[in-house]
């Protein structure tokens, strides 16, 4: 893990210059490409900046990129973190979280206290979606309820228990993080919060914010540790969805979409595309000359 990105514009008499118009001259120094002449360096805070595709602009006026680095964490650079400032500022369970979220373990990443703190805002989403934060005693939101999956729940639940398994076994924590946060993001929406899909959130949780998932666990009324719970299970068959949207094409455009179940053979779609209004003024008075049909993928109709 590298320290904090340092970012740094260019000035020419005083006005921001692009630093992919600027080349190191024979002295090694950077120079305009069109003048020659010698530009000034300038460090940029890190709110000034905003990423554009793979590299980063000034928020005021995107046309000027600005040169970004991240070296190595050391005592002379000053760029060094200190875990437990960290802690106290943001708990074990955001920096823990964090580290997993950068990105694969074997790739290089720059440490961002931005990222930090959008860690612990999801770990405070997670709170919030158990506990009502702004009564005096800790107490569970009377919408989580001793009651079944409706259908969708039932499908994100199932389909975030096979990802995350998965991505565990890989060691690709931070797409497990992402696919947690995406059940934080559908059940926060929920008016009814099913009390055993949370739980089995929980466990999923809890090899990565530990700390949190033992107090929600609690929280919940069980009385001894959840490190002694069995790993979450999952439905293949609730994963899959019953109808899925297909495109429908004329000549290879995209003219429409159409939604059809999930097992709906090669036939039955062509014949759903073929009553379909808005394709039959499309093809209306010319010859079709095929259909190519990708069952629950697309409908393709050839005309001339």
């Amino acid at each position: 893990i590298l320290g904090n990105v340092d970012y740094t514009g260019y000035k020419l008499h005083d006005q921001w210059i692009s630093f992919k118009q600027l080349k190191k001259n024979e002295e090694g120094k950077l120079v305009n490409k069109a003048s020659g002449e010698e530009v000034t360096s300038v460090s940029v805070d890190e709110a000034d900046v905003t990423k554009k595709g793979d590299s980063f602009v000034l928020t005021s006026d995107e046309s000027i990129r600005v040169d970004s680095r991240a070296y190595k964490m050391s005592k002379s650079r000053g760029n060094v973190v200190n875990p437990d400032e960290i802690v106290r500022d943001y708990s074990a369970d955001a920096l823990r979280l964090y580290e997993m979220f950068m990105g694969p373990l074997e790739a290089t990443k720059p440490w961002s206290m931005s990222g930090v703190s959008g860690v612990k805002n999801f770990l405070d989403r997670v709170w919030r979606m158990f506990v009502d934060y702004q009564a005096d005693d800790v107490a569970l939101l009377d919408s989580i309820q001793d009651v079944e999956c409706n259908k969708e729940q039932n499908k994100v639940l199932h389909k975030t228990i096979a990802a995350v398994t998965s991505d565990l076994e890989t060691m690709s924590y931070n797409t497990a993080i992402a696919r947690l946060m995406e059940f934080v993001n559908f059940f926060t929406k929920q008016q009814v919060r099913p009390r055993a899909a949370l739980e089995q959130f929980i466990l999923l949780l809890s090899p990565m914010a530990p700390h949190l998932a033992e107090e929600l666990w609690s929280i919940l009324g069980h009385d001894g540790s959840l490190a002694y719970e069995s790993w979450p299970q999952y439905d293949e068959s609730a994963t899959k969805s019953a109808e899925v949207e297909v495109p429908l094409q004329v000549n290879g455009k995209v003219r429409g979409r159409m939604t059809v179940p999930a097992e709906c053979s090669k036939d039955e779609m062509e014949k759903l595309a073929m009553a379909d209004e808005r394709l039959q003024e499309l093809t209306a008075g010319k010859t079709i000359v095929k259909a190519i049909v990708v069952p629950g993928r697309l409908v393709n109709i050839v005309v001339k």
